[in-house]
């Protein structure tokens, strides 16, 4: 599994996960950091320079992102906080990819809070990358969600 920074070319994958539509995928692609993870074929393996996407590369094009996405992070940074807005993708990929929000979190000294839907699954997978349950959050589209905090600064 290969992590790298969305490109708009990823935004069906990610609709499909997110169940939004198309251009509301785009909008986010462009407007936070998203990360996918890509699950790559023996005969894809090191087919793209990660670090020519990552620097936006325009000789690095849609035909040359090679791979399935199978999970995705977004975040932003808010007052000092570094806030997951969204995931998907399925445990093993959504694990790997909270650990990028984390690294920018450390780097910088910040927290990183996530509010994600009261799901037995979804709690194994952000608890197992790290993150505490602190309290409820709001409810979303009548639902109700949990809130969850990553502190770097108590990993010692």
């Amino acid at each position: 599994m290969r992590v790298r920074d969305a490109v708009e070319a990823d935004a069906g994958a990610l609709a499909s996960m997110t169940e939004r539509p198309e251009d509301v995928v785009v909008d986010m692609i462009h407007d936070r950091s998203v990360r996918v993870a890509v699950e790559e074929t023996a005969s894809t393996e090191g087919a793209t320079d990660e670090r020519a996407v990552s620097a936006g590369d325009p000789s690095v094009g849609e035909d040359t992102q090679p791979g399935t996405v199978v999970g995705f992070v977004a975040f932003d940074v808010r007052d000092g906080t570094v806030h997951v807005t969204t995931f998907g993708g399925d445990g093993t990929a959504v694990r790997r990819l909270l650990d990028e929000p984390v690294r920018f979190a450390r780097r910088e000294g910040m927290s990183v809070e996530a509010v994600v839907p009261v799901d037995e699954a979804i709690s194994e997978t952000i608890g197992a990358a790290g993150f505490d349950a602190v309290g409820s959050g709001p409810h979303i589209d009548g639902a109700p969600t949990r809130r969850y905090r990553y502190d770097p600064s108590e990993d010692g």
